[in-house]
């Protein structure tokens, strides 16, 4: 083991105040990263990182030792990266999953282009709502909207979402406008998802409130819901993305504006072990790229 993989390892427990934490981001054992965290003490001669059964945390010492590790860590990522990117091109298999209404709407279009910027790259995409295990299903990449659980994977923030809810002229009309969230107890709702209970949240004041919905149809795929209300059959809640063309033409129009809650992060996630991938840091930044140069929504 190297200097400079000790550094890592060293880098990552401080980050993630864990020996269990360090370890599933470098895709190594807790008793191997406590080990070489014990061997660079040893060859400090110093104290680096202060143990108990609830935290981990880094001595003055080590806090310094960090600041620099860090910098040299990234200095060495640039180097290599700098290379990689002259001598290198993306190339083979990209395994993807992404939502299906995002997918649909954005990925259509990018996907074919980021194609065509390297054309040894092949993409098998999977359109599926659900969260999908990387990992187990053999998946290099995936897009996801929202927050992110816990767990050891990388991601990477590429664009936002708004949640607009919306109904057509006509419900509004013959229901009435919402003027505040308990308000939607009396009207029909179109409702993204099959659980039993469903609460849309709102912001009120400083706080984050929930109001149950209920009405005469649900749904797993947004653009059916969309074309729903469109229709006149509801009041539904939706991303920005799915409703933006409906809203900016007058087949809805958006109600409870001034409770809407904070928008999501959509982000592309893949497991550590994909993280030195030249085809997938390529397909990651070309989503950056892509998202970042796309001129902001307005609803």
């Amino acid at each position: 083991m190297s200097q400079l993989e000790d550094m890592r390892i060293f880098a990552e427990a401080v980050e993630a105040q864990s020996f269990t934490a360090a370890a599933e981001r470098l895709g190594l054992s807790k008793q191997f990263v406590s080990k070489r965290i014990a061997a660079l003490e040893k060859r400090l001669g110093a104290r680096l990182l202060l143990r108990s059964t609830r935290q981990l945390r880094a001595t003055d010492l080590g806090l310094a030792y960090h600041e620099r590790v860090r910098r040299i860590l990234e200095e060495v990522d640039a180097a290599e990266q700098l290379i990689t990117s002259q001598t290198a091109a993306p190339r083979g298999l990209l395994r993807l999953s992404a939502p299906m209404s995002f997918a649909t709407l954005h990925l259509g279009a990018l996907i074919p282009a980021f194609m065509q910027r390297h054309p040894e790259v092949t993409v098998e995409l999977e359109l599926n709502d659900r969260t999908v295990d990387l990992i187990g299903e053999g998946y290099d990449m995936a897009v996801r909207i929202g927050t992110l659980a816990d767990s050891s994977l990388i991601a990477r923030a590429i664009t936002t979402v708004q949640l607009i809810t919306c109904a057509s002229p006509d419900y509004l009309a013959r229901r009435g406008t919402p003027s505040a969230p308990d308000e939607l107890a009396a009207h029909a709702c179109l409702i993204y998802g099959h659980a039993s209970r469903t609460e849309w949240a709102y912001r009120v004041g400083e706080r984050l409130r929930k109001v149950s919905v209920s009405g005469p149809m649900r749904a797993n795929n947004g653009e059916m819901l969309r074309d729903a209300a469109i229709a006149g059959l509801g009041i539904t809640s939706l991303p920005d993305f799915i409703v933006v063309d409906a809203l900016a033409d007058g087949r809805l129009r958006a109600v409870l504006e001034a409770f809407r809650p904070d928008g999501f992060t959509v982000h592309a996630v893949y497991p550590q072990h994909r993280q030195s991938s030249l085809l997938v840091r390529a397909f990651s930044d070309f989503l950056v790229e892509q998202f970042g140069a796309a001129a902001p929504r307005s609803s």
